[in-house]
């Protein structure tokens, strides 16, 4: 399989690239990547009224984004308008499509009497040719659409690589149009024809496309086209159980960097969203690679669990290289207008608070307080910034003006001031995070202050007291 492997992802631009299609994409990458193969990227884009370039635009950041890189493309199916209207020529030709005259008019009629009778509506064949069948004449001035001619006898069947053998009569299904009255082909052919010209032999999509399969089947066989095999995905669920919806999952990709998640660790939560390796939870890109099969994707629909989102992405922030860390938070504060460069050096800082948050937001919440011009709500002084503390803070001002800057001095000039106060260590230290950070809680205040800097830390305490 290793030289053979061709996987596609074919988004249609009428919205952003949202999680259950980034699942699709990581499975057709990671499947191409792990057989040494080819990941194609398709923009199925002919739905013309709904299709935008901003769209298109965003599909691409996402992809980025992810690192999902793909080897062609992007293909752009209306780019390829020739191609699709040169093979239905040939089908007219061979005789497995024809034109059909019937009006939409006709067709709702035709409809209507059906589900009437209780049957299921579908087109009556009223313009097949068949062998002894004569055709009416065509109406004068009405353009045609083009119907494939589908067998009409046995199964079309596949064998699922998520959910097993899947058979459909063939009798079931009508003569699907393949081009409109103006020659535009329809999204079933023009996906049929793309898979054969680009060789895809592994198509892995939603299984919201299962229906489409027996009629894109059909149509590969009739071309004499090579059929690829199929994985279908089952759909995410969102943290309720309910259909993900954009209030728990289905946003932009690219949110997810807005909301501070890591590529990464967001890559890592979407292949165990339906694929697992045993009980491993987290894994590399590399490892995902090495071990990505389609026999462990479960036929059921997956739950998007934020709660563990966070918890992946904490792990990678954990991980993660301070200087990498940095240059990302400081993106964010220049947006929040915050000038990391008028302070404490932010790599210290990101060390000091990496270990507590979940998000590179909070990274950014974490460090906001060590650039600007700090004023801490009055409720919280009142509440902290008792005459006790207040005494207390400035025979440390003293303490501090005069301690060497690390650690181990900062620590004991607290500690002597605690005693000489006959106070508990959280009487002077709460009160003094308050004063510097405006939040009575924060990691080892030793550290706060080694990080902050002894001018900093003292043009705060002057300022309270």
């Amino acid at each position: 399989m290793a030289s053979t492997v061709r996987t596609r992802f074919a988004p249609s631009p009428t919205g952003f690239l949202h999680i259950g299609g980034a699942r699709t994409a990581l499975f057709s990458w990671a499947f191409a990547r792990r057989h040494g193969g080819t990941f194609v990227l398709r923009i199925e884009d002919t739905d013309v009224a709904r299709s935008t370039p901003e769209a298109v635009q965003a599909i691409l950041d996402g992809m980025n984004w992810l690192g999902l890189e793909w080897d062609e493309g992007p293909f752009y199916q209306m780019q390829r308008m020739d191609r699709y209207k040169a093979v239905i020529q040939e089908m007219l030709a061979a005789g497995t499509a024809y034109p059909c005259y019937m009006s939409s008019e006709e067709l709702d009629a035709l409809r209507e009497a059906q589900r009437a009778r209780g049957e299921k509506p579908r087109y009556d064949g009223r313009w097949r040719p068949e062998a002894g069948k004569v055709l009416p004449e065509p109406p004068a001035g009405v353009q045609p659409v083009i119907r494939f001619k589908n067998p009409t006898e046995g199964v079309v069947g596949w064998d699922d690589l998520v959910k097993g053998r899947i058979e459909i009569a063939n009798a079931e299904m009508d003569d699907l149009i393949i081009a409109r009255p103006d020659g535009t082909p329809t999204y079933n052919f023009c996906v049929v024809v793309d898979d054969w010209d680009m060789g895809i032999t592994q198509v892995i999509r939603g299984d919201d496309h299962v229906n489409n399969t027996p009629r894109q089947i059909n149509i590969l066989k009739a071309l004499g086209a090579e059929v690829p095999q199929y994985a279908h995905l089952s759909m995410i669920l969102g943290d309720d159980g309910q259909k993900l919806s954009k209030r728990h999952g289905a946003v932009s990709v690219t949110q997810y960097d807005d909301d501070g998640y890591l590529p990464d660790a967001v890559i890592n939560y979407l292949a165990r969203l339906g694929w697992s390796h045993g009980d491993d939870e987290i894994f590399s890109r590399a490892q995902l690679v090495e071990w990505f099969d389609l026999d462990h994707i479960t036929p059921s629909a997956a739950q998007f669990n934020t709660e563990k989102l966070n918890w992946l992405n904490a792990h990678y922030i954990k991980q993660a290289d301070n200087a990498v860390l940095a240059a990302d938070v400081s993106r964010r504060l220049a947006r929040r207008e915050v000038n990391p460069e008028a302070g404490p050096a932010l790599e210290a800082i990101i060390a000091l608070y990496k270990d507590r948050v979940s998000t590179l937001n909070e990274l950014a919440d974490a460090a906001e307080p060590f650039y600007i011009d700090l004023h801490v709500a009055p409720e919280l002084l009142a509440q902290h910034l008792t005459d006790a503390a207040r005494t207390a803070l400035a025979t440390l001002r003293g303490k501090l003006a005069e301690a060497s800057w690390e650690k181990a001095a900062l620590s004991a000039a607290i500690k002597e001031t605690c005693t000489e106060h006959g106070m508990k260590m959280p009487h002077v230290a709460i009160p003094l995070r308050v004063v510097l950070l405006g939040q009575p809680q924060t990691p080892s205040i030793d550290a706060v202050l080694e990080t902050m800097g002894r001018e900093l830390v003292l043009a705060r305490l002057d300022r309270a007291l």
